[in-house]
């Protein structure tokens, strides 16, 4: 799993997270969940805030 795999991101963390509101995540913390998921194998230097507000997006989405 890469960065670029928001949806997926955003799934397997509202699987993990589900009490946890996802407007209210840090940035921080976000990316911190993100690279200990099961099965992500990207380069943490290729994440910026970008990413992470499209990860964060999704994540709402699916929390909704």
């Amino acid at each position: 799993m890469k960065w670029t795999d928001t949806l997926t991101i955003a799934e397997m963390l509202y699987d993990i997270h589900p009490d946890i509101d996802p407007a209210t995540i840090r940035f921080t913390d976000l990316m911190t969940w993100v690279i200990a998921l099961d099965g992500f194998n990207d380069d943490p230097q290729h994440c910026g805030e970008k990413i992470l507000e499209a990860i964060q997006l999704a994540w709402i989405d699916e929390a909704g």
